[in-house]
Parts: C-alpha cells; sequence; structure tokens
C-alpha cells in the first residue's frame, strides 16, 4: 500500500513538473515572437513572466531532487540493514537475479 502511495504522489510530483516546465517553453516562445519585431512593454511583460516561472520551476525542481535524494538514501540504508541481517537470502537472491537475467540475454542472442 505504502509503495502504491509513493508511486502515485510521484507520478503527481512529475506532471507538476511537466506543467510548470510547459508554461516556461510557452512563455519562452511567447518572448521570442515578441521580441522579433516589437520592443517595450510587451517584451518586459512576457520576461517578467519568464522569469517568475522559471524561478518558481527551478524550486520545484530543487525540492524534488532534494526528495529524490532522501529517499534513495532511505532505501540504501534499508538495503545494507537487509544484507547485514540476512547475507545468505542477498546472496540467493543475487544468485537468482543474475541467473534470470542470464537467461533472458543469451535468449536474445
Amino acid at each position: 500500500m505504502r509503495t502504491k502511495l509513493a508511486k502515485a504522489e510521484s507520478e503527481v510530483s512529475k506532471e507538476k513538473l511537466m506543467q510548470d516546465f510547459r508554461v516556461v517553453v510557452t512563455d519562452a516562445e511567447e518572448l521570442l515572437r515578441a521580441t522579433a519585431g516589437l520592443a517595450g512593454e510587451k517584451v518586459s511583460v512576457a520576461r517578467e513572466r519568464i522569469q517568475e516561472n522559471l524561478a518558481a520551476a527551478k524550486v520545484r525542481l530543487s525540492d524534488a531532487e532534494e526528495a529524490l535524494i532522501a529517499r534513495t538514501k532511505q532505501a540504501a540504508m534499508a538495503t545494507d540493514e537487509y544484507v547485514h541481517e540476512n547475507p545468505w537470502k542477498a546472496v540467493g537472491i543475487g544468485a537468482g537475479v543474475g541467473l534470470i537475467v542470464g537467461i533472458l540475454i543469451s535468449r536474445r542472442q
């Protein structure tokens, strides 16, 4: 259950990040069109919007990076703890995964 919730939250975060970048791209395109032949108020308004959206996207990206790093560290610690508590199970699991990967690779060739 917890894994499904984490995946759902991750998908929502990814989607929000993609929406933010779409807004940035749209604003950048608007700025390019505005600066092609015009200068003045339109250009400054578009540039301000782009700067605001870029700043917001950078903050969200930084937050997402920090969350990813924290989850990665947590997963690494949990894995390390499991391996230390169950060394032979870990060896067996590794051998089993290696065998399956080897079989799959040999079938493709």
